[in-house]
């Protein structure tokens, strides 16, 4: 296939490397992801990085007229030619099947409609990814077919940490297309991969594109494992800790499962295009993977189900764990009132003894003749006193008696 077509294997006007004035850049990428920004000259970030098992470093380049090297032709690039030494030779490659992989971050709307226009990639696939379609499929057309893979944000100290990153992949038999519209260390994730199994694997367009599928569904991993410690500890903890010490459970189980919820959000239909993609395998389609990517692409379904059949196990117990924390707040609340009750039938029985002394005591007022106050001696000041010590006593023997029956 002819890549970037025109005269005398020149490149396009529109990525004339004389029109930006820099050159690209071979640095080999240290696994740091470039945030995206609005920039000038060296400040902006590498946006384009070219992968070829044809050159010998991965490109990192600002704009696209910034991949190929002086007097290397966009041709050339793609077709894993080396740049011209400086004796003016090109460099040939020895390999004899090259696989490119061109990784896009944020692609603006003029880049797609060139790389849509050069790879003839269909109206459709263009709009999935300017649109940023969420939902996650495949589908085939007449010379690639095109996945959408939901990723997240993995960095922690990220305002959007946890929240969903799609990564589009077009793939084609000669190479592969990725985009992506927020940093994520999956691609150079999967370029250090290669690096690392380049003498045991046959680096294919497919092999990169269920790369980067393995790789997205390994981030769910250590995640999911951290889920797993926390849910058990408040399963464990729900029921034992005292009452000083559940203030912030219900902060921690509602924290939980808002962290599963959100997982299964974003695995629900992963195992689905898993397996529509391993089926492919097996069939009559021109563009679709190899037989042999079919066992990769079964190991992951198989991943994807055990991770998800685990989410939902966390959610059953994090739901039993939120309803017996709600069962001891219940029982605490009712061992509390019936302390309150307690307290008020004593304050009750105490009323019913000392108001009707106290009724009897202040009939006597400066007004009232006071019985036996114009006789001599304190006979019946002492009778007095007397009889309400012993209504005292009779009235609360008798309410000790009613209240412990």
């Amino acid at each position: 296939m002819a890549l970037f077509e025109g005269q005398t294997g020149a490149p396009p006007p529109s990525f004339s490397p004389g029109s930006f004035g820099a050159i690209p850049s071979y640095e080999h990428f240290n696994g740091s992801v470039p945030g995206v920004g609005l920039g000038q000259g060296h400040d902006r970030p590498y946006r384009f990085s070219f992968y070829s098992n044809a050159l010998s470093a991965t490109i990192h380049a600002r704009s696209l007229s910034e991949l190929p090297a002086d007097g290397q032709t966009f041709q050339q690039l793609f077709s894993g030619v080396e740049a011209p030494t400086a004796g003016g030779s090109v460099g040939m490659s020895d390999t004899d099947s090259n696989t490119w992989w061109l990784d896009v971050l944020s692609p603006t709307d003029d880049e797609m409609k060139m790389l849509s226009k050069v790879f003839g990639i269909h109206p459709l696939t263009t709009e999935d990814i300017q649109m940023e379609e969420t939902r996650e499929k495949i589908e085939l057309f007449r010379n690639y077919y095109f996945v959408c893979f939901r990723s997240f944000d993995q960095d922690p100290y990220s305002p959007t940490y946890l929240e969903p990153l799609n990564m589009y992949v077009v793939v084609f038999r000669e190479g592969t297309l990725s985009f992506h519209f927020r940093p994520t260390p999956h691609p150079s994730n999967v370029r250090r991969r290669i690096k690392q199994l380049k003498d045991y694997i046959s680096v294919t367009s497919d092999w990169i594109s269920y790369a980067l599928i393995d790789d997205i569904t390994d981030a769910f991993g250590p995640l999911i494992q951290s889920i797993e410690y926390e849910v058990d500890s408040i399963d464990e903890l729900v029921l034992i800790l005292k009452e000083a010490e559940q203030s912030d459970m219900l902060r921690r189980i509602g924290t939980c499962r808002k962290k599963v919820m959100g997982l299964l959000r974003l695995m629900g239909n992963k195992a689905d295009v898993v397996k529509g993609l391993a089926k492919r395998c097996n069939e009559n389609w021109r563009v679709a993977p190899t037989s042999d990517i079919g066992l990769y692409l079964s190991d992951i379904q198989d991943h994807l189900i055990t991770m998800t059949q685990n989410l939902n196990h966390y959610e059953k117990i994090l739901s039993r764990s939120h309803s017996n924390y709600l069962a001891q707040i219940s029982i605490e609340m009712t061992d509390a009132n019936n302390q309150i009750n307690d307290v008020l039938s004593k304050l009750t029985a105490l009323g019913t003894v000392l108001i009707p002394m106290n009724l009897v005591t202040g009939l006597w007022g400066m007004n009232v003749h006071v019985p036996g106050q114009d006789i001599e001696g304190y006979t019946w000041f002492l009778s007095i006193i007397g009889v309400l010590v012993a209504f005292a006593i009779i009235g609360g023997y008798s309410t000790y008696k009613l209240m412990t029956r």
